[in-house]
């Protein structure tokens, strides 16, 4: 079959197109326009005969996470288009055209699976991420030894961004004292929570209606997404993910050398070693297979399933010190393959003792790197897509 991407700005892209041409299929990109921001009707027009132009010529239409107007636009002229995400929660789904026949969606956090499937939407499957272990091994043997490396030794390695800049400290100097006090209890307590989500709970009908004067919730005809679902992922959500960072990455930093892979450095966070961006191609593979312990924290808008860094880690042969999540047990065993901790003290605890004893630390992360290798490739998760859909 002929496959088109529809390329973005992501990550796995290469490694997915790897996949699908090792069972045989003929894959190409196409560069996905912008749809951002103040876009003339003229410049839509365009963009959109070019992608009906381009979709025509293929049997498959494929994208890592979901795009309405490429559904609706695949359900125009009857071409499957098949998504896997990558974010959670996908908002772009929250809209009318996740209906459409053509679709064939893989979501890799299962609780938002099961909201899906409850919703009707026909075509909806739980595929969890990977990664593209060869590759990474490869690449590994090129960076090995190359100048600049010592930037990738590091007590503890966090790659990712910080999220200091966001939506809710954008709004908060136009919070009353009530709902700042409010917010910053709710997210120090789901700070201490793994699992559960209190913020669907916190935000009643009188909260929702006091935001709804404060912030300017707009959306599409056809979108069915609302201000709470909007609020407790781009606001709250990124703001604890910013607060957990800090946090965690200050407390390590004060006893172990910490170095953190970001865009920018924030001014809140001190005792850790500024590293700034990494390729994810070419260096990230070996910061993490360099670095004795790689940190996951888990943004908590992903409920339940593994966020891609994790697959990145291990596939690198690197020792994984991750926050627990749910889905974790169905493919690793803590201990043996990963490790998980329970919060801020457990981590200290277990950062303290894997980097004390370094026999157990190299183990776990071979034992990784095995697992990974032999079950969780692109090959073994784009088998499945295409079993799932009827198109092997």
């Amino acid at each position: 079959m002929n496959i088109l991407i529809y390329r973005w700005n992501v990550f796995n892209q290469e490694d997915i197109k790897e996949a699908f041409e090792y069972f045989g299929h003929s894959v190409k990109f196409f560069q996905a326009p912008s749809f951002k921001g103040e876009v003339s009707e003229e410049k839509l027009r365009q963009d959109m005969h070019a992608m009906r132009e381009a979709f025509s010529e293929y049997d498959i239409i494929f994208s890592v996470n979901y795009f309405s107007q490429v559904s609706d636009l695949c359900q125009d002229i009857g071409k499957p288009y098949l998504s896997w995400t990558v974010d959670s929660p996908m908002l772009t789904m929250y809209h009318q055209s996740v209906y459409n026949s053509c679709n064939y969606i893989f979501l890799f956090d299962r609780f938002q699976y099961i909201q899906f499937k409850n919703m009707g939407v026909a075509h909806v499957f739980y595929l969890p991420l990977a990664v593209n272990a060869e590759r990474v091994q490869h690449q590994l043997k090129t960076v090995s030894g190359s100048a600049g490396t010592e930037s990738f030794l590091n007590e503890i390695a966090f790659v990712g961004g910080l999220y200091h800049k966001n939506s809710y400290d954008a709004i908060k100097p136009a919070l009353t004292d009530y709902l700042r006090g409010y917010f910053d209890a709710a997210m120090e307590a789901q700070m201490d929570i793994y699992g559960d989500n209190i913020f669907d709970d916190l935000l009643n009908v009188d909260i929702l209606s006091r935001l709804s004067e404060l912030i300017d919730f707009k959306k599409e005809e056809r979108s069915f997404s609302d201000i709470k679902l909007v609020f407790t992922s781009t606001y709250l959500g990124y703001k604890l993910a910013h607060k957990e960072r800090i946090k965690y990455l200050t407390r390590l930093g004060m006893k172990y050398r910490v170095g953190v892979y970001t865009d920018e450095p924030d001014e809140q966070l001190k005792n850790v070693e500024y590293r700034g961006t990494v390729n994810y191609l070419h260096d990230m593979p070996a910061v993490f297979n360099q670095s004795k312990i790689n940190l996951n924290l888990t943004i908590r808008n992903i409920r339940t399933g593994i966020p891609l860094r994790v697959w990145d880690i291990l596939g690198a042969g690197g020792f994984a010190l991750t926050n627990y999540q749910v889905e974790l047990d169905s493919y690793f065993k803590n201990g043996r393959d990963i490790v998980y901790f329970d919060g801020i003290e457990d981590c200290l605890r277990k950062a303290e003792y894997y980097l004390e004893h370094e026999a157990e630390r190299i183990e776990i992360a071979a034992n990784g790197l095995k697992k990974v290798k032999e079950r969780h490739s692109y090959i073994n998760r784009i088998e499945q897509m295409l079993r799932n859909c009827g198109f092997n």
